[in-house]
């Protein structure tokens, strides 16, 4: 059987998965509920996820493509949920608003153009920003690498989301080669690497800091 005989298989696999991915903020909330705040935890995968929601679905009607536009309208409610959620356990309320006001004047600035753009282009231009936000955002984690491999701790790292990223991407990058689509296949091979070079942190260092373990007491043989 060919490649191709699997593509409506892939395609609803990698949409079910994406929608999977968009709940995994849940699983962060839980911990930052657990912890009684949210330091160590980037705001970030939230107020990004949100701008990428606005972002995807603006290229979905773009394109007149349905499905990207429901999912995307499911992302955006609930990365609000996870932020307001996120702002009410952070101990710096205001670095977190300037945060949130930094991104949504970036996508102003995104949509802006994306109105002013002629019709013939906007599909290609909009989609090259969009790829290139996306990356930016996926990389975005890794630019702490040399506080985690000082502290020897993933903590605070969003391990729901990169595992479901990783694979959303994995999928979407087969689905890529199913049809062909060169823009596809690159936008998520870069963001599969991008996400597999986060995920095997997780597997070189705890989620936990040395120092945390160690303050730990041992618990008394009997």
């Amino acid at each position: 059987m060919a490649l191709e005989d699997y593509r409506e298989i892939v395609a609803t696999s990698a949409f079910l998965t994406t929608l999977a991915q968009m709940f995994a903020g849940v699983f962060v909330c839980k911990d930052i509920y657990k912890k009684g705040s949210a330091k160590g935890f980037p705001a970030m995968p939230f107020i990004g996820g949100f701008g990428m929601g606005i972002m995807t679905l603006k290229y979905g009607y773009i394109l007149g493509d349905t499905p990207t536009i429901s999912v995307n309208i499911c992302g955006i409610l609930l990365n609000v949920g996870y932020f307001l959620f996120y702002y009410a356990y952070s101990p710096d309320k205001t670095g977190t608003l300037a945060l949130a006001g930094k991104v949504i004047a970036v996508l102003v600035a995104i949509l802006g153009y994306a109105e002013m753009e002629h019709p013939d282009k906007i599909a290609y231009r909009f989609g090259i920003i969009l790829t290139t936000v996306l990356f930016l955002l996926l990389s975005a984690p890794l630019l702490n690498i040399g506080t985690i491999i000082k502290s020897k701790s993933t903590e605070g790292m969003p391990f729901p989301l990169i595992f479901t990223g990783t694979l959303v991407t994995s999928q979407w990058l087969l689905y890529g080669f199913i049809i062909d689509n060169g823009f596809l296949i690159f936008q998520n091979a870069v963001a599969f690497t991008l996400l597999s070079a986060q995920l095997s942190l997780f597997v070189i260092y705890p989620s936990k800091s040395t120092k945390e373990s160690e303050s730990v007491p041992e618990k008394k043989k009997n």
